[in-house]
C-alpha cells in the first residue's frame, strides 16, 4: 500500500508539472492583457501614456517578452516561486494569491459542503427506489422532476428562486452572505448565514441531484439484474436486505468513482451561482481576475485545484479497496 501511495505521489508530481506548464502557455496566449486594460483605462480616464511607460509597465510585470522563449522564462520564474511556497502577489491590488483564496474559500467550501451532502441524502435514496420500482408511478415521477431539475440553467433557476422568495415573498435576503450593518459576531453569525445561503444551496442542491439519482437508478437496476442477487432471493432474504447489503454495496463502485471530482469542486466555487446570489466566494472572485488577465492569481487558484484533483483520485483508489474487497492495490 505505501509503495503504491509513493508511486502516485510521484506521478502526480510529474502531472502537476505539465498541467502548469499548459496552463501558463494558455494565460499568456489569452486575449485579454492585464497591462492593455489599465492603460485603456488610464487613456480613458484623460492621461496619455507614453510609450516608454507602458513598455516599463510590461517589464516590471514581467510581460514584456511574448516569445516562446520570453513565455518559457516567465514560467520557470513563476515555478522557483511556487517550489519556495509563494503563489506570488495579483497584479490587481499586489495581496498574496494564499490571502485571497484563504479568504474567499470558506463562504464557498460552506455552501459547497453543505449543497453535497444534501445531493447524496436525496439523490442516493431517491435512485434506488426508481430502480426497485422500475416503471412504476414513483418511478416516472422522480424521473420526470429530475429530467427538469438537469434542463433548467443555474441562472434561470436561481434567479427564479429568488424573484420568489426573497422579493415576492421576502423570506430570504436576495443577495450576499451577510447583511450589511450587523453587529453580531461568532455563533451570533449562524442564523445570519444560514437565511443568506439558503438560496443558493438550495438552487445546487435541486440541479445537482439529477446526475447523481440517475447514475444510482442505472448502477441499481445493471447490479439487480445479476445472478448471485437472484441467488440471494432464492434463499430468501428480505427484499430490504438484499437492496442494501448486497446490491446497494456494489452500486457505490461508480459513485466512489465520482468522488475523485468532489475534493476539488467542494473548493472552487459555484461561479454562476455566486453570481447570482453576490455572493464574495471563490468563484465569483476568480471570476474577476480571469476577467482581468490576473496571471498570478489564476495560476495559483488553478494550481490549487489541480492538486486537490490529483488528491482526490489517488483518495478514490483508495476508496476502491474499502467497498470491493476484491480490488488489491500492490
Amino acid at each position: 500500500m505505501l509503495k503504491y501511495i509513493l508511486k502516485r505521489l510521484g506521478l502526480a508530481v510529474v502531472i502537476l508539472l505539465g498541467v502548469s506548464l499548459i496552463i501558463y502557455f494558455l494565460i499568456r496566449l489569452m486575449p485579454v492583457d492585464f497591462i492593455q486594460s489599465k492603460i485603456d483605462a488610464m487613456n480613458q480616464g484623460g492621461a496619455a501614456v507614453p510609450e516608454e511607460t507602458v513598455k516599463n509597465m510590461y517589464a516590471m510585470y514581467g510581460l514584456g517578452d511574448d516569445s516562446f522563449l520570453g513565455i518559457l522564462k516567465g514560467y520557470f520564474n513563476w515555478l522557483v516561486q511556487l517550489l519556495q511556497g509563494n503563489l506570488g502577489e495579483t497584479f490587481k491590488n499586489g495581496i498574496p494569491v494564499a490571502q485571497i483564496i484563504k479568504q474567499h474559500m470558506p463562504v464557498s467550501f460552506a455552501i459547497s459542503l453543505v449543497a453535497t451532502v444534501f445531493e447524496f441524502m436525496i439523490a442516493i435514496p431517491l435512485g434506488i427506489t426508481a430502480a426497485t420500482h422500475q416503471y412504476s408511478l414513483r418511478d416516472y415521477i422522480v424521473t420526470i422532476l429530475v429530467m427538469v431539475g438537469i434542463s433548467l440553467p443555474s441562472f434561470f433557476f436561481g434567479n427564479m428562486l429568488r424573484d420568489l422568495f426573497a422579493y415576492k415573498l421576502g423570506w430570504f435576503p436576495s443577495h450576499g452572505e451577510i447583511s450589511a450593518g450587523g453587529s453580531e459576531s461568532g455563533l451570533a453569525l449562524l442564523p445570519e448565514y444560514f437565511m443568506h445561503l439558503f438560496l443558493p444551496i438550495l438552487t445546487i442542491v435541486i440541479l445537482s441531484i439529477g446526475g447523481r439519482m440517475r447514475m444510482t437508478r442505472t448502477n441499481m437496476l445493471e447490479v439487480m439484474s445479476s445472478d448471485y442477487i437472484r441467488t440471494a432471493r432464492a434463499k430468501g432474504l428480505g427484499e430490504t436486505k438484499v437492496i442494501y447489503k448486497h446490491a446497494f454495496r456494489n452500486t457505490l463502485i461508480p459513485v466512489v468513482t465520482s468522488l475523485a471530482g468532489l475534493l476539488p469542486s467542494l473548493f472552487s466555487g459555484s461561479i454562476i451561482t455566486e453570481q447570482v446570489f453576490g455572493i464574495q466566494g471563490i468563484g465569483n472572485v476568480a471570476l474577476d481576475y480571469m476577467n482581468r488577465g490576473d496571471i498570478p492569481f489564476i495560476m495559483g487558484y488553478n494550481m490549487f485545484l489541480a492538486m486537490l484533483s490529483v488528491i482526490g483520485v489517488l483518495l478514490a483508489d483508495l476508496m476502491y479497496v474499502i467497498v470491493d474487497p476484491r480490488v488489491k492495490i500492490e
